[in-house]
Order: C-alpha cells, then structure tokens, then sequence
C-alpha cells in the first residue's frame, strides 16, 4: 500500500511550511505499523511539495528527510518513547542524522523521550501559532537554515530565549506538585551469576514500598518487572558490544519511571540509571530515607555515585515545552547542599 507524500528536502534553503492538515486516509500503511502512533491532525511539508519521497528504507515516523536532519511530526498531548520513535532515534543516529520532533506547544514528553531528545544533536522543536518555532527544552528560537531547526543568535552572539519559553501563564506547575529524582551508576564484575536491575529495584522498594510493575525497551512498558528476564537481555546484547536500554514503570497511586542504560566496559557492567517520583501537595517526600539508601545501596549493589534533586514539577513526570523550576541537590544526608558539594561527596 502507498505510504503518502513522506518527503526529503532538495534544497538547504527550502524551509518547511506552515503545518498543513493531513486527511486520515493517507498513510494506511503507516497506521498499519504504528497504530498507537499513527500521526493526527498536521505535519509540516517542505516547499516546494513535489519533491523526492523519503526512502522506503527509513523508519514510517519520518516525514522529512535532508542531509542533516530527520523530521517527526506529532500532535499528541504526550509523546512517549515508543518503539517507532526509538527505531527512529537509532537511525537517524547510525546515518550521522539528527532526529528533530515537532510538536505544538500543548504537548508533553515522558521522561524516557525528554531522556532521549535532552542530549547530543536531537531537538524537541515547538511550533508556537504566534511567535514561531523554539526548542522545548532549552528555550532558543529556532529557524530552518541549512535544512535543519537551528538556534538563532541575538547582537552578542548568544541564543536568542522565546517569550512562550519563559512565560509564566505557559504551562505552571500544578500547586505543590515535586519531583523526586536520583542518578545512580554501578560498576559490576562481569560475572555469569551477575544479576542487572538490583540497584533500581532496592531504591524503588525503598523509596515506594513495592518494586518495580514492570520494565520494556520502549514505552508502553508491557512486560512484567524480572531482573532475570532484563539480564538476559543485556547480556545478548553485551556479547555482541552493544549497551542496552529499558524503561521501568511503577503504579498510578504513586507515580515513578525509571530509564537505566546497562553498558559493557573494560572496567566491568556499567549501570546508569535514572530514577523519577512524582508527590503531590499532601503526600510526604521520604527526604529522612535517603542516607539509609545510600548506605545500604554502597554496601549492597556496588554504588559509585548518586545524586539525588528535589523540584517543584508534575506529579505525573511529564516534561512541558516551558522552563523547568530549578532543583535543590540533596546530599546523601539529605540536607540541601550545592551542585559542587554533591559532587565532590560522589
């Protein structure tokens, strides 16, 4: 079946146009491979519009293609990591691409995607109705220059900062809502006994009373919590050089995710994990646990570094397209300290 007018940008200079209305019948194989994924309402079309398709090899999350950039388009209220747009991240990677969503200014990303877009040449790209595009998480206005969004520059050559981006009214955080969250790496002997997610399970018992529901390589997570079944896992992956990546999910009642990417060294099995809790105003924050953890996870799970921040942000983990709330940095006592003080107690 025909895939649609998926695109790739002949020109540098030829600048996406204006989000256009896509009918609903146009990608059937698209919804096809992705039906929870399925592209709504709008996608942005190069100009002009009769241009080279995208090749049939690229993942069926792309709508644009150049030689620097691959463009997803969604307009969904929460963009979450899902297996298209993990395949799609990998393969624009493997190629020297970076991968650039567009969303409007009412989505929201899961922390796995904010994970995945926060870092190297990737960028969330929003596309505000009055004051243009501007990067979610960073906040520079962005324009199509040299085919692909880039940042521009104000007279003193720094990132010029979009009004929606710093705008009170743009998305506050709902009254004393918090974020909990903690960066935690592990070094292991790479042994044949080794058992991999230990550390993520004894803090999230620790911190919630239960263990993780359940873990995935993409987002919905769909397989129930096995530290086994992950090892596994990561241990085809490692005998092949390769690191894995997976998602753990906790229980509405008490929000919490959790990204870990296991690698393999010559030091050992590397674990850098990412854990997040969301409280609400009437639930307690268990600030008075957190020496305790870190003992017990020094002593029990090879810890070698942590640091642990509190901010005001959404119970329900999601990331808007607004200026975050800058965190606290908890020491492992617990007791607010500076960036530079929690690093050196690393």
């Amino acid at each position: 079946m025909d895939r649609g007018p998926r695109h790739r940008c002949a020109s540098r200079s030829q600048a996406p146009r204006r989000l256009l209305r896509r009918a609903p019948h146009q990608h059937p194989r698209r919804r096809r491979l992705a039906p929870d994924a399925a592209h709504t309402d709008v996608v942005p079309l190069p100009s002009p519009l009769t241009l080279p398709p995208v090749p049939d090899g690229q993942p069926p999350a792309v709508d644009i293609q150049t030689d620097r950039v691959s463009v997803v388009v969604q307009d969904r209220p929460v963009i979450a990591l899902t297996t298209w747009l993990s395949n799609a991240l990998a393969e624009t990677a493997t190629q020297g691409r970076a991968l650039q969503l567009v969303t409007p200014p009412t989505s929201r990303l899961t922390l796995p995607t904010r994970a995945a877009l926060a870092f190297g040449p990737h960028r969330w790209v929003v596309q505000h109705p009055e004051t243009g595009h501007y990067d979610g998480l960073r906040g520079a206005r962005l324009h199509w220059n040299d085919a692909a969004f880039t940042e521009g520059s104000g007279p003193d050559g720094t990132p010029r900062v979009a009004a929606p981006f710093t705008a009170p009214a743009g998305a506050p955080t709902p009254e004393g809502e918090r974020q909990l969250a903690f960066s935690l790496r592990t070094v292991h002997v790479a042994t044949a006994d080794l058992v991999l997610g230990a550390v993520l399970e004894a803090a999230w018992q620790h911190l919630t009373g239960a263990p993780p529901t359940g873990w995935g390589t993409a987002e919905p997570v769909n397989l129930p919590w096995s530290k086994r079944e992950l090892t596994e896992l990561a241990r085809t992956r490692a005998q092949k050089g390769l690191p894995t990546f997976l998602i753990a999910l906790g229980t509405p009642e008490q929000p919490a995710i959790a990204t870990t990417q296991i690698v393999p060294t010559p030091a050992g099995i590397e674990e850098h994990t990412t854990l997040a809790l969301g409280y609400g105003p009437d639930d307690a924050v268990p600030l008075e646990t957190l020496p305790e953890l870190t003992k017990h996870l020094t002593a029990r799970h090879n810890l070698t570094a942590v640091l642990a921040t509190l901010r005001p942000a959404r119970r329900d983990l999601t990331a808007t397209p607004h200026a975050e709330n800058p965190p606290t940095v908890l020491s492992p006592q617990s007791a607010p300290c500076s960036a530079a003080d929690a690093a050196s107690q690393q």
